[in-house]
């Protein structure tokens, strides 16, 4: 009986009968393997394939190969992906309060910077697919997703709960009570684990052969995901926001009360709808974002789209918090992990190029089309709530955006333009936390020439 080192069972097509012999050989290391006796080898019948016990000889499949060298190399043009996003990422930070059209919105409507999130969302759901494609303990491998994702959610809190201070102000620590709960890589840990736990645990053994069947393979993905953002949608424009109050520090440290009127059901403004709602009945007012986008908005800024001094007739609301990595929104960018697992899927069961392109091209247009076509009827693109139309417009987006790159990078083989964008893909987080949390530049500013102005910050044209 020829064995499978791996498993201990018969290879299949090779069924054990009277007519296969075998006989023990001993080997160098000392241990045993099964031969074919010479007799019997020529015999051999494949009853799986429909083969009969005559004498007449079935040749037997070859063994299979080792994968080829391009099928086990990396996919570069996900580490460039990532490194354009990263680059980007810093580019918006630093650049976006000089030109409006690479900041974050200030409310309605898209630009550069709120593309940031999507790519970053969308290339962990695509990397879970090359990260889970043969899973055969489950709960190890979830078990593993929980920790990473914990471990990313922790990280999140010490970067941007408000332990560290800035860059003006070289000082740590933070209020436990005031200590801000949500931001980047606590919306990405959430993502993370809820689309890492669908992928190692909603697969189906349907056959792929076409476009459409990785849609049936992996139709409860799809389904968690299509229940999530029904779900989101009807919270969103269904729930009635009340009246609410909150308290600010004035001048000379007193204590102002502002009431901010709603009575609405399904408002999206930014100071009466259900996002902002749910996180401060569940997360507390204090535990949210002190610098909303919505501070730039035309209501709330004279210089809008820039930040300025508030108008004198500004809303109540223009001073209050609000998290744009909330609680509630923060089900979209699951949403977002699970339809870029779709992507993923492509590479897994489809080889060539051109069907690749094709089934990444057909729903990146698709979702761009509805996405556009919901925004024209008044479900309006918007990164702080992460409304339906921005989830998809960014998704269709990032699809395009990774078409492009991978049949430059991966299928003819540019790689020497996108050198250094692939060295930033692969040490995303490094950067992450150097630069975009400003621990690089304290770090420097906290060595300086007789006066702490006279730091390398100073030479290098960022002011102390």
């Amino acid at each position: 009986m020829v064995m499978d080192g791996n498993a201990g069972a018969p290879l299949p097509g090779r069924a054990s009968t009277p007519a296969l012999c075998c006989r023990q050989r001993r080997t160098a290391m000392g241990g045993y393997e099964l031969v074919r006796s010479d007799d019997a080898a020529a015999t051999t019948p494949d009853l799986e394939f429909g083969g009969s016990t005559s004498s007449k000889a079935v040749p037997l499949p070859p063994p299979p190969r080792p994968p080829s060298p391009a099928a086990r190399q990396r996919l570069v043009s996900l580490d460039v992906f990532r490194g354009i996003t990263v680059l980007l990422m810093i580019i918006v930070d630093d650049v976006g309060g000089f030109l409006p059209a690479l900041n974050h919105s200030p409310w309605d409507g898209v630009t550069v910077g709120d593309f940031v999130m999507p790519f970053f969302l969308f290339i962990v759901g695509v990397s879970l697919t090359l990260a889970y494609k043969r899973v055969p303990d489950k709960l190890e491998p979830t078990k593993k997703a929980v920790l990473r994702a914990l471990k990313l959610f922790c990280l999140g809190l010490v970067l941007q709960g408000g332990f560290v201070h800035g860059v003006r102000s070289l000082t740590f620590g933070v209020d436990i009570t005031k200590i801000r709960l949500m931001g980047t890589l606590q919306r990405i840990a959430i993502a993370y684990l809820v689309s890492a736990s669908c992928e190692i645990w909603l697969k189906g053994d349907d056959d792929v052969n076409y476009g459409l069947d990785v849609l049936k393979r992996y139709r409860y993905q799809l389904f968690v995901g299509f229940l999530l953002s029904i779900m989101y949608t009807v919270l969103l424009y269904g729930i009635y926001v009340p009246d609410w109050q909150y308290q600010i520090t004035g001048p000379g440290s007193t204590q102002m009360s502002l009431f901010v009127k709603c009575g609405v059901r399904g408002g999206t403004g930014p100071g009466c709808n259900a996002v902002g709602m749910v996180d401060r009945a569940i997360l507390g007012i204090d535990h949210l974002y002190r610098r909303p986008v919505y501070t730039r908005t035309k209501e709330c800024s004279i210089y809008s789209p820039e930040c300025g001094p508030l108008p004198t007739d500004a809303p109540s609301w223009c001073q209050a918090p609000f998290d744009p990595e909330a609680l509630l929104s923060s089900v979209m960018a699951i949403v977002t992990c699970l339809i870029a697992l779709q992507f993923g899927h492509v590479i897994i069961h489809f080889e060539k190029h051109k069907e690749r392109i094709i089934n990444w091209l057909i729903p990146s247009f698709s979702m761009l089309a509805v996405a556009f076509s919901m925004d024209f009827i008044g479900m309006r693109m918007n990164k702080p709530l992460y409304t339906i139309s921005y989830t998809l417009a960014t998704a269709g987006a990032s699809g395009l955006l990774f078409t492009g790159i991978y049949t430059l990078v991966d299928m003819y083989g540019f790689r020497k333009p996108t050198i250094s964008m692939e060295w930033l893909g692969k040490h995303a987080l490094m950067i992450y936390v150097l630069v975009a949390c400003n621990i690089l530049p304290m770090f420097i500013h906290g060595f300086y020439w007789k006066e702490p102005k006279n730091n390398l910050l100073k030479f290098i044209g960022i002011r102390a």
